[in-house]
């Protein structure tokens, strides 16, 4: 990865962006993107749209969709306590337990507030309460604050609220991030297209930072029917299984470094499959092969049923710990989603059929 595409990445992992609030995120992708686009537009969810168009007018080109979703889980303000104390509720799918004893960071109005998530003390709790799974309404966010009055000058009830956003480089080509889930497909399809700059294309690329995917595909719904593609394929992040306790009949072997993950499946339509893994083979690019048996909670889900229908792709960046503040994912991986979307788009034009 170059010195230039790893600052983008590591900007796209410094910035908040849970979904419903993605405009900060957006403003990154644009700024990045518009050295190497035909392109540039936003739609009112706040889908950016980054354009490769061919050389040359031609109406029969056919259109790609790539899709990376910029929105990452998150919490809401709710309530503020007498004492000050905050209380939150998810933005996507949370294991509650991984919040405890977390540095958070309140998205306010006058810019990031620090503080930290915690619950009642080992000390203090009785039997019960240890064994005892928290709720949200279990746990608060202390800032600081002396009281109400004191929390709702900076505070209010709506505010966004994330980890606080570090990046992490780690042995042997790994790095640990919150939200990798999915800023890494956001840069994958970005990447793609940069390093489809200045070369001859047959087909219209629209690379896609989708918003709400962590609260139902929301922003590749609205975005699959505005580009109208032949062809689509979403970037996410899937579970890497090389580590302890993940039953690997159940889950598929999955690891990190290893390349990208092509899935198989009803969600997939098979001949884009087949040109991904036979480009794949034909530039040397490692991938690893996944059986999905029902419709993925991807993007590539809501890409596949928009209008008339839309043979759809899905690669994965194998991810440890999914859904928590310590991510891990291999940069090979990244790098190697790229080139092989850069190349899957270079090799599509009008001739192809892709009809099961």
């Amino acid at each position: 990865m170059d010195d230039t595409s790893h600052a983008f990445l590591r900007k796209l992992l410094a910035t908040p962006s849970p979904s419903g609030f993605e405009q900060a995120i957006q403003a990154v992708v644009r700024e990045h993107a518009a050295e190497f686009t035909d392109a540039l537009s936003t739609d009112v969810h706040g889908n950016v749209f980054a354009v490769r168009h061919p050389q040359g007018k031609q109406a029969d080109a056919p259109r790609i969709m790539l899709a990376g979703h910029c929105d990452q889980i998150g919490l809401m303000v709710l309530h503020i306590d007498a004492d000050g104390f905050v209380f939150v509720q998810p933005i996507g799918g949370w294991d509650v337990q991984v919040l405890i004893g977390q540095y958070l960071a309140v998205h306010t109005t006058s810019g990031p507030h620090i503080g930290v998530i915690s619950r009642k003390a080992i000390h203090l709790q009785n039997p019960d309460d240890r064994k005892k799974v928290p709720e949200f309404h279990d746990i608060w966010i202390d800032l600081g604050f002396k009281n109400k009055e004191d929390a709702e000058k900076v505070v209010r009830c709506g505010d966004a609220v994330t980890f606080v956003l570090d990046y992490h480089p780690l042995r042997n080509g790994l790095a640990a991030s919150p939200a990798m889930d999915d800023k890494v497909g956001l840069w994958v399809v970005m990447e793609a297209l940069r390093l489809l700059k200045g070369r001859e294309l047959r087909a219209s690329v629209f690379s896609v930072s989708t918003v709400a995917e962590e609260i139902g595909l929301r922003g590749a719904t609205t975005a699959t029917y505005s580009v109208n593609p032949q062809v689509g394929i979403a970037v996410d992040v899937c579970h890497a299984t090389d580590t302890p306790g993940n039953d690997k009949k159940l889950v598929g072997d999955v690891k990190c470094g290893a390349g990208p993950v092509l899935y198989r499946g009803p969600n997939i339509n098979p001949r884009v499959f087949d040109l991904l893994e036979a480009t794949a083979t034909t530039h040397n690019i490692p991938v690893q092969v996944r059986g999905a048996p029902r419709a993925t909670g991807t993007d590539a889900n809501a890409m596949q049923i928009s209008r008339q229908g839309v043979a759809v792709g899905l690669i994965g960046i194998p991810n440890r710990y999914m859904h928590s503040p310590v991510e891990i994912v291999h940069l090979d991986d990244l790098t190697n989603a790229a080139k092989l979307l850069a190349e899957f788009c270079a090799a599509v034009g009008p001739e192809h059929d892709w009809t099961p």
